[in-house]
């Protein structure tokens, strides 16, 4: 089941001009590079279901970790041993390609992390996720189409909007802004002629849509070229399974890296909702995260030179209980992790308060507290790579949450 709130069903018009399998809201011209060569990019992945993150990065130094997780608590020993990343932390054994860009200063972790939301309602907390406001009931537009709009009109990551990929457009990326549309096998192939025949009718009938589909078309095909063979299949289970975050990551890493192609990107996978049987270093979780892994790895080979230019941040609505409960899962929590990664990222750090696991220490006793925010994080991201003043993200991007500093250096 998604985990996404859909607003009411758009006219034909709507999708197909705000970010349906295949199309976009506007034309995307072709610019230079900026003369220093530096040329930014931000790709911002959300995980809707409220990632685990004791079970992601586990805080293996911690002598109250393994007691309170229980079965699922990683391991720097056994079979399946987690990967260190520094002496208290480690990562799943699932993520091996996180683990090495960490190694190579390209990762980092942001550790016990939570959103200003202190409820634990999926809807209500992806809603203030992405959306960037403090509460719930602000669906409209999300805190990352907003900076694009915050952006001077002349500057090339403006002008060439951005990119939502999956079958609807993530309310993180909805807004004013010009947003192009893509997802894999979201709609079948067309056969012979149909296509050119079907935008040859909105020519003399809708200018505007056949910008929008000749656009979406152009986008299709180069995401696709030489990626996954001329008949791409849809991956089995979804883009949620792994090998759809993999087949989401090569298509965006292709557009991304053009030239004039779109330089902020939001990808959203379900299916992070771990109550039963979530495994920790096997099982359920464990192929969710190899799945990410992958996407990372997708987006580091896709990107060529423009890796080191980019960074990537994935994130969750809230965490999940630091206690397994009955059925070997974990129960809606607070704090959780922000992972970050690319070759612009400040990396081979784990930023962490850490708040500790005693039972006094926990937040109302049962959940990992949080010290840091997840808008100072999104924040310090926005003003390092696009320059984006601390005024305008309080008052513009994230409304009224002047108080949450920006979190620096976190671009090298």
């Amino acid at each position: 089941m998604s985990l996404l709130c859909e607003p009411p069903r758009p006219s034909r018009r709507a999708v197909l001009m705000t970010g349906g399998a295949l199309f976009a809201w506007a034309y995307l011209p072709r610019f230079a590079r900026a003369a220093d060569d530096r040329d930014p990019r931000l790709i911002v992945i959300v995980l809707r279901g409220a990632l685990d993150g004791l079970s992601a990065v586990g805080p293996v130094g911690d002598p109250d970790y393994a007691g309170l997780h229980g079965d699922i608590a990683l391991s720097l020993s056994g079979p399946h041993a987690a990967l260190p990343l520094d002496g208290f932390f480690a990562a799943n054994p699932a993520m091996p390609v996180f683990a090495r860009l960490f190694k190579a200063s390209q990762a980092a972790v942001v550790h016990a992390a939570a959103t200003g939301y202190r409820e634990r309602s999926h809807f209500d907390g992806q809603d203030v996720l992405e959306s960037g406001f403090s509460g719930p009931g602000h669906v409209a537009t999300g805190w990352l189409n907003r900076a694009l709009e915050s952006l001077p009109a002349g500057e090339r990551v403006a002008r060439l909007g951005g990119l939502a990929v999956g079958p609807s457009t993530p309310l993180v990326i909805r807004g004013a802004a010009p947003v192009l549309g893509w997802a894999p096998q979201s709609l079948p192939a067309p056969a012979g002629d149909l296509a050119t025949r079907v935008l040859d009718l909105y020519q003399h009938r809708d200018p505007v849509l056949a910008v929008a589909l000749r656009t979406g078309l152009d986008a299709d095909r180069m995401a696709l070229d030489d990626q996954m063979g001329a008949n791409p299949m849809k991956p089995k289970g979804g883009l949620d399974s792994a090998a759809g975050m993999r087949q989401a990551a090569q298509g965006a890493a292709r557009l991304i890296a053009a030239d004039d192609g779109p330089r902020v990107a939001a990808l959203a996978f379900d299916g992070w909702d771990t109550h039963v049987n979530e495994g920790g270093a096997t099982g359920r979780l464990a192929t969710l995260l190899g799945g990410l892994d992958g996407a990372f790895e997708e987006f580091e080979k896709g990107l060529g030179e423009r890796w080191k230019d980019t960074a990537i941040v994935a994130i969750t609505e809230f965490g999940r209980t630091a206690r397994i409960n009955g059925t070997v899962g974990t129960d809606h929590g607070t704090g959780t992790v922000v992972l970050l990664a690319g070759g612009a990222i400040k990396g081979g750090r784990v930023i962490a308060d850490w708040p500790g696991l005693k039972p006094a220490q926990l937040y109302q006793q049962r959940d990992l507290a949080p010290t840091s925010d997840v808008r100072a994080v999104l924040k310090g991201l926005l003003a390092d790579q696009f320059g984006l003043s601390a005024a305008v993200l309080g008052d513009k991007v994230f409304p009224d949450s002047g108080a949450v500093k920006p979190m620096m250096n976190l671009v090298a």
